[in-house]
Formats: structure tokens, C-alpha cells, sequence
């Protein structure tokens, strides 16, 4: 280089000092770089005069080192980085040569290639009959049903991207056809269906059918969408009739309200009218076996006796003429004794001797008082038991 140059720092005459030349510092310094470039140099001036002249033209080192390095940057312009849930779309003078996925990637740099980063995983979301600050779009919102009634209904649709190829060139305005389709596909499900299905009965059913229909008109037009969710934001009838139509709910909601009381009480006393008559059939059942048994068992002993009896008339007789009146006599409390002697008729008060022996018998098994001391003189005086002490005796007489 010339700042290498043992007579740096000396004129140009071989003086003392000085400044040094500038123009010889700079002759020298392209003709080193010509040197390394093969460059040539001059040996005459423009009108052919001896002595210093210009060089001829040629590309000075400087500019070479800028034109490598500006070659180097052009080059290196063509890396790219896709990250994960992208891919790349590269173009080759415009038209679409490969798809490349995530990591570092290299394509021929500008004017040759170009590409495109393409998010596929991201959800993104077109709104149809209202936009994100709030406000309607009743040019968009209203809809009209299957049964001639105007609702207002909103939605959304989420969705993603399976093929970047399709959404980038297959279509002018992906997003607005996106959009479109989603009216398009609700408008045809709302005009199928009637009010009261599409605001409470189906709300699930018409969003399902709607997504399908969407996906359908989507693939036909090859926008490389996948719808992910359709989202039902509200459905109403219009303003104007809204209060109408509240009242119109109220009424079906107490219409149902009183269906569904009627119904509980129904459940309540259809099982228990069911029990009581399947509890009646089964008394009937079981009073009926009773009876034949009852029957088939007095059958049986009558035969049996009519049995015995062929073998013992009188003693058979008696018998029964004694089981007969114990049966009879056991539910009375009071007695006839028949006299054979006199023939008067004897009245015999058991319930009072059995009550008579019963406090009796209480009173032994409790201490002695005044009282229980008075009560035999009483029984004595009874004109009951002197009735009964003389019938005995005239019966222990000869």
C-alpha cells in the first residue's frame, strides 16, 4: 500500500520534508490494484505529450470489493425462516414453485424468486351481521324464515387454513369470500327453517348445518379454508315487534309450565291409583282362595263326620250339639240354667262373678285396707248371689 512506501513522508524533489504527493500516492495505489486485477496503464496524455498523463480506464479495487460485497448481500437476501404453524409459498418470476415447512430456507434471491409466509394454524374469525365494535349490520342480519317471520341473527365463523397455495392464488379476496359464503350458507338454513326452531329448538342444529354447508361452498371455490367453528352470537326477531313477541314467549312458556305441573300430577296419582287397584285385585284374589278353601275344608269335615256319625249317631250328636252351642255361648256374657226339678228358670250373672273374682284376686295381691274388709258384707247382701246360693241348695236336695 502506499502508506508502506519507504519514501513516504519525502517531497517530490528528495527534499528536507514536506507534504507528500498526493497524485503520485494515488497513481502508485491504483496501479498496485491494476496489478492485482490485471489492469493496464496509460502512457500518454489526450493530445500525445511525454510526461504524467492519465490512466486509461479501468475498475478501481474499492469498487470491487463493494461489487462482492454487494453480491454476497444479494445472496443472502434469499434466506428465510418459516416457524412452526407456518409454511413458505416460494414464487419464481410470479408463479408458484413449492411449499416449504418450518425451519430455515434459502430461495433464489430477488428479481429470480419470492416468498410468502403463510400462518396455517392461526385462527382466524369473519363476523357476519355485526362488526367487532358493536354495531349492526341489519342489511346483513336480517333474515327471513321458512314460515314468512323476520329475525335478526348474528354470527361468527372461525376458521383455518389447509392449503396456503389455494387461499394466496386461487381466489381475489379470501376473506371476503369467506364471509360471503358464511351469509350465504346461513341465509339458506334460516330460509328452510321456521322461527321457534332456528331462535330456541335448534340453535345447536343450525349452526352444525350451517358449518357443513360453509365448508362445502368453500371447497367448491378452492379458497383452502377449514371452518372450525360457527358461533350463533344472538337471534331475535326484530325491534319493532320484540315486546309482542315477549309476550308471545311468556304465554308458550306458561303454556308449557301448566303441561308439565299437569303432567307431575298425572305421575303422582296415575302409580298410586295403579297400587291401590292392583292391591284390591290381590285382596279379591286372596278373599276368593279363602273362601274356596274355607269351603273345600268344611266339605271335607262334614264328610268326615257324616263318617263318624254313620259309626256313632248318638255319641256324634252330642258332640255336635256341644261344639254348636260352645261356639254360640262363647260370645255372650250371660247364662241360662234350666231347673229340672222346679222348673224356674235360674238367671246365672257370670260377667259379674268373673268381674267379682278378678278384683278379688287384685285384692289379694295388694295390702289390706279398710275398705276390702267392707266389700264382703256388701256381696252378701247382693240379691243376685242369694238367688244363686239358693239354687244350689235345692239342687245338692234329694
Amino acid at each position: 500500500m502506499a502508506w508502506n512506501d519507504p519514501q513516504w513522508g519525502n517531497d517530490r524533489g528528495g527534499g528536507n520534508g514536506g507534504p507528500p504527493d498526493l497524485d503520485e500516492l494515488w497513481r502508485r495505489f491504483n496501479q498496485r490494484l491494476n496489478g492485482l486485477f490485471g489492469g493496464k496503464q496509460g502512457g500518454g496524455n489526450v493530445n500525445g505529450s511525454g510526461g504524467r498523463g492519465a490512466a486509461n480506464f479501468h475498475v478501481p479495487g474499492g469498487a470491487g470489493l463493494l461489487l462482492i460485497l454487494a453480491v454476497m448481500v444479494w445472496l443472502a437476501s434469499g434466506f428465510y425462516i418459516v416457524d412452526t404453524g407456518q409454511r413458505g409459498v416460494v414464487l419464481r418470476f410470479g408463479k408458484y414453485v413449492e411449499t416449504t415447512q418450518p425451519g430455515p430456507r434459502w430461495h433464489l434471491p430477488y428479481p429470480f424468486e419470492s416468498a410468502e409466509v403463510v400462518n396455517v394454524e392461526q385462527v382466524r374469525t369473519v363476523e357476519v351481521g355485526y362488526r367487532g365494535g358493536g354495531g349492526k349490520n341489519l342489511s346483513e342480519s336480517l333474515m327471513l324464515t321458512d314460515d314468512e317471520n323476520i329475525i335478526d341473527l348474528q354470527l361468527s365463523v372461525q376458521y383455518t387454513l389447509k392449503s396456503p397455495e389455494d387461499w394466496l392464488f386461487m381466489n381475489r379476496d379470501p376473506e371476503e369470500t369467506v364471509k360471503q359464503a358464511a351469509e350465504t350458507a346461513i341465509r339458506e338454513i334460516v330460509g328452510k327453517n321456521k322461527m321457534d326452531f332456528v331462535l330456541y329448538e335448534g340453535r345447536a342444529e343450525v349452526t352444525d348445518r350451517a358449518s357443513k354447508l360453509m365448508q362445502n361452498i368453500l371447497d367448491r371455490y378452492k379458497t383452502g379454508v377449514a371452518i372450525s367453528k360457527v358461533n350463533l352470537q344472538n337471534a331475535q326477531p326484530p325491534e319493532q315487534v320484540q315486546a309482542a313477541f315477549d309476550d308471545a314467549v311468556k304465554a308458550g312458556q306458561d303454556r308449557e309450565r301448566l303441561k308439565n305441573e299437569g303432567q307431575a300430577y298425572a305421575n303422582d296419582v296415575i302409580p298410586k291409583a295403579k297400587g291401590v287397584a292392583a292391591r284390591l285385585n290381590q285382596e279379591a284374589l286372596g278373599y276368593q282362595q279363602k273362601v274356596v278353601a274355607d269351603a273345600q275344608g268344611e266339605a271335607d269335615r262334614f264328610s268326615k263326620i257324616a263318617v263318624e256319625y254313620a259309626k256313632a249317631p248318638q255319641v256324634t250328636r252330642e258332640r255336635m250339639y256341644q261344639d254348636a252351642m260352645q261356639q254360640v255361648m262363647s260370645n255372650t256374657t250371660k247364662v241360662l240354667v234350666d231347673d229340672k226339678q222346679g222348673g224356674n228358670l235360674l238367671y246365672l250373672p257370670l260377667d259379674k262373678l268373673m268381674q267379682a273374682a278378678g278384683a278379688a284376686s287384685a285384692q289379694a295381691a295388694t295390702p289390706a285396707t279398710p275398705a276390702a274388709t267392707t266389700s264382703a258384707p256388701a256381696a252378701d247382701t247382693d240379691p243376685r248371689n242369694r238367688d244363686l246360693f239358693r239354687g244350689r241348695d235345692r239342687e245338692a236336695r234329694p
